[in-house]
């Protein structure tokens, strides 16, 4: 019976450096078994690496903001594109949290055409591994435990600054079909209904740029959060029901407070809700890891049927942890 071959990655920045420099992190990447780099960059970035690595085992993903898009200039001159909390704001002239927080609406019709446009430029380059999807989703309903901390915010209910999806075309809508502007929901049986009619709208989208992948020759993964169940309540993020080619839930115990054991749990969860063609790669904050939690998250993951690892980020990889990691294969 032939051994079943790991799949290990790395999200990572493009920077500006020489070829011979690319090429040498490459090389000590790959000597470790890392052989997938999800690279946020511009189309030409992604292009010459792919020129670069030919030949090699290397791969290179296209890693895409999708519906968190700061700073877009296309998007800054459609303020009607962007996401609307219950307060009637939208993100770009409200931000949530941080300033970079900047969502585009799934209901908005310029703003998906816009995402799509930018999926289809990354699927377009020959060669490119997978697009590589990243904040398909809401923004944070619920932050993480140790971030409700740092922000000083207590989110033991929702609070309607950061409950987005209250697009006007939403609205309209969800009127049309049930009756009620969302805005003056009370009842529970109706809220579910509202959550998952959000819900929808996002894995509509993510089922669109699928087939856009596919039809340039391409596959489509995600960076998710760590659980269906946990996604669904926090981001309003459905990836269960995406129906991917690789999803790499980000199970980064320390934004939770929580141990190894709970990411093995995590990726249990996740892989027995998946498709059986999908791929899923268990993300971990390689940084957050002293060495020997680092060996033991991997071996967690690869024992509860994870497919491989994809570590975030390359700079958190040490030469002591790139040792760990070739231990693997």
């Amino acid at each position: 019976m032939n051994k079943k071959k790991l799949l290990f990655g790395t999200w990572l920045n493009y920077i500006e450096q020489s070829d011979s420099q690319w090429l040498k992190f490459f090389e000590k990447f790959n000597e470790a078994g890392i052989q997938n780099f999800f690279v946020h960059g511009t189309p030409k970035n992604l292009t010459s690496l792919i020129s670069l690595t030919n030949n090699t085992p290397i791969n290179i993903h296209g890693w895409i903001w999708t519906f968190n898009r700061p700073n877009d200039k296309l998007a800054m001159k459609n303020h009607d594109w962007y996401s609307v909390n219950k307060n009637g704001e939208n993100s770009y002239d409200s931000r949530p949290y941080v300033d970079y927080y900047q969502w585009l609406s799934p209901f908005s019709y310029g703003a998906v055409e816009h995402i799509k446009n930018n999926i289809l430029e990354i699927a377009n380059i020959p060669n490119i591994a997978s697009v590589h999807l990243d904040y398909v989703r809401y923004c944070d309903v619920f932050l993480p435990s140790t971030l409700q901390v740092k922000y000083d915010i207590d989110q033991k209910s929702i609070l309607p600054q950061y409950d987005f999806g209250y697009h006007k075309n939403a609205r309209n809508h969800f009127y049309e079909l049930y009756g009620t502007d969302p805005i003056n929901i009370k009842d529970k049986d109706l809220y579910s209904l509202w959550t998952r009619f959000r819900h929808n709208a996002i894995t509509k989208v993510v089922r669109e740029l699928k087939n856009i992948a596919h039809n340039s020759g391409t596959i489509l993964s995600a960076a998710v959060f760590p659980t269906p169940e946990m996604s669904k309540r926090m981001v309003l993020q459905d990836w269960g029901n995406w129906e991917l080619d690789i999803v790499s839930p980000m199970n980064y115990q320390h934004f939770y407070d929580e141990d190894t054991d709970w990411i093995g749990r995590n990726v249990k969860i996740g892989v027995e809700k998946i498709e059986r063609d999908c791929k899923y790669l268990c993300g971990l904050f390689a940084g957050s890891l002293d060495l020997f939690n680092f060996e033991k998250a991997i071996n967690v993951s690869l024992e509860n049927k994870a497919d491989g690892v994809n570590f975030f980020s390359a700079s958190g990889l040490s030469d002591e942890k790139l040792r760990i990691i070739k231990t693997f294969n």
